[in-house]
């Protein structure tokens, strides 16, 4: 009897070039160059075990509705999307950055209700109110560092890695909202149905995480 097929999202980007080798290490390899190819679902060395390669985005919710078993996806996305319709087994401690508010450098105390540009919404709001500050809600897509100094907006939150990218654009970090890393994150009902290849999968993914210290 074949084994139900299982479906593991990955991230687009920084995560998927972090992730195949620990992938590698848990000898989940796919059967062609994802990076060389513009198909989205891969098969691997594993019978029914297929990849599929979308924006982080969407990974929280392929996941939720069972489109995907297993996915990987940063830490900043799953408190963005709300973490209710999964499990989070796992740590990769890979792509590690930091969720962080950034100003102008020297800026001014503002009074009055802060204008604050992010794309995480919802973090940006759980943030500020458990800081006990009313705030102007500016969503953008992208570009942040721009907002404070065209005067779109007092402050931003957003991801930082280096930092470069705000001092070139005459910002600074200033308060920690959360540590940064990828997460496994495994359909409800998958663990369920799935329980044994999803264990196994999860057993040999911590211990190459261990293995790389």
């Amino acid at each position: 009897m074949n084994s139900p097929r299982l479906v593991i999202a990955l991230t687009k980007g920084r995560i998927l070039e972090e992730v195949l080798p620990l992938l590698r290490q848990a000898n989940i390899v796919p059967a062609e160059d994802i990076a060389r190819s513009r198909k989205l679902i891969f098969d691997t060395n594993i019978e029914n075990v297929q990849l599929m390669v979308i924006r982080g985005s969407d990974v929280p919710t392929y996941v939720e509705f069972g489109s995907a078993d297993i996915g990987i996806v940063g830490k900043d996305l799953i408190l963005e999307y709300g973490s209710e319709g999964f499990y989070e087994p796992l740590d990769l401690k890979i792509a590690r950055c930091r969720m962080m508010t950034a100003e102008p450098v020297n800026a001014v105390p503002v009074q009055g209700r802060l204008k604050v540009a992010t794309k995480f919404t919802n973090i940006a709001k759980r943030y500020y109110a458990e800081q006990g500050k009313q705030i102007e809600l500016i969503k953008l897509s992208g570009a942040l560092e721009l907002a404070p100094a065209m005067g779109l907006a007092d402050a931003i939150v957003d991801i930082v890695d280096t930092g470069n990218t705000l001092k070139a654009n005459g910002l600074e970090p200033r308060d920690l909202i959360a540590e940064v890393s990828s997460r496994v994150i495994v359909n409800k009902a998958s663990m369920k149905i799935k329980n044994g290849i999803i264990r196994d999968i999860l057993g040999k993914l911590r211990r190459a995480v261990e293995a790389n210290g």
